[in-house]
C-alpha cells in the first residue's frame, strides 16, 4: 500500500493521480527584439504629439462652443435679474420715488425680443467690447458709431451687436429672421416694436456704414427710428458681418402686468 506523504501541496497532478515525471522539450529562445531606427522613433513621437494636439484642440472646442455658453448664460441671467429687480423697486430703481430710471445703467438698459430667434429675453448693455459681449448679452454701439437709444426720442439708429457662437451665442439664429418679422425692445416703461425690412447676409467687418443714423445700404434715405442687429458670419468665424435692419412701427406703454405686445404672444 502506498503511504500518504504530507507537505506536498501545490504539486501538479496527472489524470491518474500520479506525478508527471516526463521532461518536456525546452522552448526555443525568443528572437531578440528589433531596435527602432531614428526614422521610426521620429514618426512615433510625431504621432503621439498629433494625438495630444488633437485632444487639446477637442477640449478647446468644447470649452469655446459649450462651456463659455454655460458661463455666459449664468452671468447674463444674474445681470438680467438685477435689471428686473431694479425696475420692480419703482421710479429711480431705489423704491424711494424721484426721477425716471437710468437707461444707461451698469447692469443693462432693457431687453431685446426676437421671436424668429427663439424669443428669449436678451439683455442689452452699453458697449460692444469683448468684455461686454462675452457675458452673453447684446451691446449697443458707442464706437466707431454711437447708437441712438430709442428712449431718447430722437431719430437715429439703435445699432446692436452680439456673439453668434460661444459666450452665449446670443445671435446664433439671426439667419432665421425674415422681412416683416418683429423685433421688440423692452424697457422699464415702454415696448418699442420694430419691423424687419432689410437683411444683408454678408458684408465686410469694416463696413461701419451699416450703423449710420440713416442706413442707406438698407434702402432708407431719410431719418427715422431704426434698429440694426449685427453679428459675425459665417457661423464659427468672424470674417464677415451679418446685418438685419428694422424700423419702428409703434410703441406701447408697459402695464402693471407687463403684458407683452401681440407680436410676442
Amino acid at each position: 500500500m502506498r503511504s500518504s506523504v504530507k507537505g506536498r501541496g501545490n504539486v501538479a497532478a496527472t489524470a491518474d493521480d500520479t506525478e508527471e515525471h516526463s521532461a518536456r522539450p525546452a522552448s526555443p529562445p525568443s528572437p531578440a527584439r528589433r531596435r527602432m531606427g531614428p526614422g521610426a522613433i521620429l514618426v512615433s513621437a510625431l504621432g503621439e504629439l498629433l494625438i495630444t494636439a488633437g485632444l487639446v484642440l477637442g477640449l478647446f472646442v468644447v470649452y469655446s462652443l459649450w462651456w463659455t455658453n454655460v458661463l455666459a448664460d449664468r452671468e447674463a441671467g444674474k445681470q438680467a435679474d438685477k435689471v428686473r429687480d431694479n425696475w420692480a423697486r419703482g421710479p429711480g430703481g431705489d423704491g424711494a420715488g424721484g426721477g425716471p430710471a437710468s437707461y444707461d445703467s451698469k447692469n443693462g438698459i432693457g431687453f431685446l425680443h426676437v421671436p424668429a430667434m427663439g424669443g428669449d429675453d436678451i439683455l442689452i448693455e452699453k458697449g460692444t467690447t469683448m468684455k461686454v459681449l462675452n457675458d452673453g448679452v447684446a451691446g449697443y454701439y458707442t464706437d466707431p458709431v454711437k447708437a441712438t437709444l430709442p428712449t431718447s426720442g430722437k431719430k437715429g439708429n439703435f445699432s446692436l451687436a452680439a456673439h453668434r457662437d460661444g459666450h452665449g451665442a446670443t445671435f446664433h439664429d439671426i439667419h432665421k429672421i425674415k422681412d416683416g418679422d418683429p423685433i421688440v425692445f423692452e424697457t422699464k416703461d415702454t415696448w418699442y416694436v420694430y419691423k424687419t425690412y432689410a437683411i444683408l447676409p454678408e458684408t465686410s467687418k469694416y463696413n461701419v456704414d451699416v450703423l449710420s443714423e440713416v442706413p442707406e445700404e438698407s434702402g432708407r434715405k431719410k431719418a427715422g427710428h431704426y434698429i440694426t442687429l449685427t453679428t459675425c458670419t459665417p457661423v464659427y468665424t468672424s470674417r464677415y458681418r451679418y446685418v438685419v435692419w428694422g424700423e419702428l412701427v409703434r410703441t406701447e406703454k408697459v402695464d402693471e402686468d407687463r403684458t407683452p405686445p401681440e407680436e410676442l404672444r
